[in-house]
């Protein structure tokens, strides 16, 4: 939830001439939905596709606030996030109402992914461990359950553009990067476990001092870039690491 419509046109301004220095990349940005028309409009004809944060299962109805994946295509949506941390609440920030935030589920990302399959758009599904997951040990078995109840309701061939993020929930907007062997460590079970052919990105505080590290591993595909890609020059230079 950042930018005004001119600020989020000029920043993807920005991201549109960094991308044609580095024809090598596939770039995608994320507007809010009231900016992406807009977006929309200043990246046709640009290599950069256009992407929501979040979608509704449900094709219309009595669902107040919510967006569509019909609507989506019609604003020219390539990609869409589904199942981000902060929807799923699981920052563990105190919350009157348990499960807190947004309450999203597998089961609901579940639903999700295949709205978006049925209209072509291609979803990015995030998964992570908390910290408390994590120094448990349990990093492996979390990633493992949210794979197998996410993807529960679409098949390989409905998904064949499917992208899927890691993002370690104590490493989002927290300076804490993932070890690049233990991200690509981690990028590599994904993509064992999900036994979907698909690309697999890192997102967890990615920065221009950090990015080149990640890239050079093979099991890391690309970020999804959090607070950095606000930054137009710290965006494009993380987009010239993954040309490099």
């Amino acid at each position: 939830m950042n930018l005004t419509i001119p600020c989020a046109v000029s920043l993807a301004g920005s991201v549109r001439s960094a991308a044609a220095k580095s024809s090598g990349v596939d770039v995608a940005v994320f507007p809010s939905f009231v900016a992406m028309r807009s977006v929309a409009d200043c990246l046709a004809g640009s290599s950069v596709s256009l992407g929501a944060q979040d979608v509704f299962w449900k094709e219309n109805g009595a669902f107040t606030g919510e967006v569509s994946p019909g609507m989506l295509v019609d604003v020219g949506c390539r990609y869409c996030i589904v199942g981000h941390s902060e929807r799923r609440g699981r920052f563990g920030v105190a919350d009157d109402t348990p499960p807190g935030f947004f309450s999203e589920t597998n089961q609901t990302v579940s639903k999700k992914l295949a709205a978006l399959a049925f209209v072509g758009i291609a979803p990015i599904l995030c998964v992570g461990e908390t910290a408390e997951e994590r120094a448990a040990g349990h990093t492996d078995p979390v990633l493992q359950t949210q794979l197998a109840e996410s993807l529960a309701l679409v098949t390989a061939e409905e998904l064949q553009e499917l992208v899927i993020a890691y993002e370690p929930v104590w490493a989002i907007g927290t300076g804490q990067v993932c070890d690049p062997d233990e991200a690509a460590r981690i990028c590599k079970f994904i993509k064992e476990r999900s036994q979907i052919s698909c690309a697999v990105l890192y997102g967890g505080s990615v920065k221009r001092n950090n990015a080149r590290a990640l890239f050079e591993k093979t099991e890391i595909d690309g970020a999804l870039v959090g607070g950095a890609s606000l930054d137009a020059d710290e965006f494009s230079a993380i987009i010239a690491a993954a040309n490099q």
